[in-house]
C-alpha cells in the first residue's frame, strides 16, 4: 500500500493543511483494497473486547448501540452504520495503512477505525477535536464540511453529540481510493450512497485538563513533588491577608521547578504509550528461550503487535531509557542505539538487529517481550 500525493508532497500537506484546513486527496491509493471484509467487521463487532457501535435511526430518532453484537438482520438493509475502534489491535492488515501517514509522529497517533455503512447510513453531522484521514473503501460516500465557527451542538442520543445545519464548503462523493483529511473543529457529515466501507486515520491529543489530571495522580503514586517553598529571605509583612508578587512568583517557581524534562518526559512517556482499547496479548507466558529467539530470528521476522506504542524523547534516549505500552524500560548504555531501531520500526529482522545480537541482557529483554506477546514471529 503506498500513499499518491503527486504534487502534494508530505512537507507542504504539513505546511499548508495539516491542523488549518480541510483536503480532498483524489485517488490517494490507487486500486485500494479494504483491509476487511464486513463479514469480517462483523466478527470482529461479536467479541465483547472488540469497541464497535451501531448507529441508525428509528422513527426518526438517532439511535446509538455498543457491542459486542450478534445480530445485524433486524437493521435491514439501508439507513444504518456499524463502526469498529482500533482495527490495528486486531488486524495487522491495518498497519501498512498507518505507515502511509508516518510523516507525522506516532506520539500523535490515535487508532485506525473501520465504518461499514448501508445506503443512507451515517452518524449524523458532528465536530470531531481530532485530525482525521478518511480513506474510502468499497462504495461510495458523499461528504459535506463545513467552516470553522460558533457551530451549536447538541445532544441527539446519550451517545452522539450532533451539530446545527451548517453550509458546506466541501460537498464531495468519494470513490475508492479517495481520502478526505479533516482537523479539529470542522464540522462534517457523511452519507452513505451504496454499501461501502471506510478506514479513518486518526490523530489526536490529549487536553491538557486529562494531563495535568493524569500528571497528578503520576506525583503521587511516584511520591514526586514533595519538596515544600523555601523562603530563608523573607522580609516582614504589614498586611497579613496579602500574597504579594513576590511570594506568587515562589509559588509558580515552585509548580514549575516540578515540570523538569525528566518528569515530562517520563509521565508523558507512560502516558502516551499507554492503549486505549485491549490488545490481542497471549493470556499466558508463551515459553521461548532465549536460543529458541535467537534461531527464529535468522528464519523469520519480528513484527510488533498492532496497538503497540513504543516511544523514546530525544532528552533521555542516550541514556538508554524509553517506553513501551506504559512502562518505562531503561537499556545500558551500550544499548541505547537499539532504541530508535525497536520504536521506529514495525518489523525487526536479524540485520537490524546485528549489532546487539550477542549481548545478553538485549536478548533476554527482547526474549520477554516475545513472551508477553510484544512481538512475534511473523511466518515465512
Amino acid at each position: 500500500m503506498q500513499l499518491e500525493l503527486g504534487a502534494l508532497t508530505p512537507e507542504i500537506f504539513i505546511r499548508d493543511y495539516w491542523q488549518k484546513k480541510p483536503l480532498v486527496i483524489r485517488q490517494g491509493f490507487n486500486n485500494f483494497k479494504d483491509l476487511l471484509t464486513p463479514e469480517e467487521m462483523a466478527g470482529l463487532a461479536c467479541d465483547e473486547i472488540v469497541e464497535s457501535r451501531r448507529v441508525y435511526k428509528s422513527e426518526g430518532e438517532w439511535q446509538a448501540e455498543f457491542g459486542p453484537f450478534e445480530s445485524y438482520e433486524h437493521l435491514g438493509e439501508s439507513d444504518w452504520t456499524l463502526v469498529v475502534q482500533a482495527l490495528n489491535n486486531w488486524l495487522p492488515d491495518a498497519e501498512k495503512l498507518i505507515q502511509c501517514f508516518d510523516f507525522i509522529p506516532r506520539w500523535r497517533f490515535d487508532d485506525v477505525m473501520a465504518s461499514y455503512a448501508t445506503p443512507g447510513g451515517g452518524v449524523g453531522p458532528h465536530i470531531d477535536l481530532y485530525d482525521v484521514f478518511i480513506c474510502q473503501g468499497s462504495g461510495r460516500r458523499r461528504w459535506r464540511v463545513g467552516d470553522r465557527g460558533p457551530h451549536k451542538e447538541f445532544a441527539a442520543h446519550p451517545a452522539l453529540l450532533h451539530t446545527e445545519a451548517f453550509d458546506p464548503i466541501i460537498d464531495v462523493e468519494l470513490l475508492p481510493g479517495d481520502i478526505l483529511y479533516l482537523p479539529p473543529g470542522y464540522p462534517h457529515d457523511g452519507i452513505t450512497l451504496e454499501p461501502s466501507m471506510s478506514f479513518s486515520v486518526g490523530y489526536r491529543t490529549a487536553s491538557a485538563k486529562d494531563m495535568v489530571s493524569a500528571l497528578a495522580d503520576h506525583l503521587i503514586d511516584s511520591e514526586l513533588g514533595c519538596e515544600q517553598i523555601e523562603d530563608p529571605d523573607r522580609e516582614v509583612s504589614q498586611q497579613s491577608g496579602r500574597v504579594n508578587a513576590t511570594d506568587l512568583a515562589r509559588i509558580k517557581a515552585q509548580l514549575l521547578a516540578t515540570l523538569d524534562d525528566k518528569l515530562v518526559s517520563e509521565f508523558s512517556g507512560r502516558y502516551l504509550t499507554n492503549s486505549k482499547c485491549e490488545l490481542d496479548l497471549p493470556d499466558e507466558h508463551l515459553g521461548f528461550q532465549c536460543d529458541d529467539v535467537l534461531d527464529m530470528l535468522n528464519q523469520n521476522e519480528l513484527t510488533r503487535l498492532g496497538g503497540l506504542r513504543a516511544l523514546y524523547f530525544d532528552t533521555s534516549v542516550s541514556q538508554g531509557s524509553f517506553y513501551i505500552n506504559g512502562e518505562e524500560v531503561t537499556f545500558p548504555l551500550e544499548l541505547a542505539d537499539a532504541i530508535p531501531v525497536l520504536c521506529d520500526n514495525q518489523m525487526l529482522s536479524a540485520t537490524s538487529l546485528a549489532p546487539w545480537l550477542s549481548n545478553q541482557t538485549f536478548i533476554e529483554k527482547l526474549t520477554d517481550w516475545i513472551n508477553s506477546g510484544y512481538w512475534y514471529f511473523e511466518e515465512s
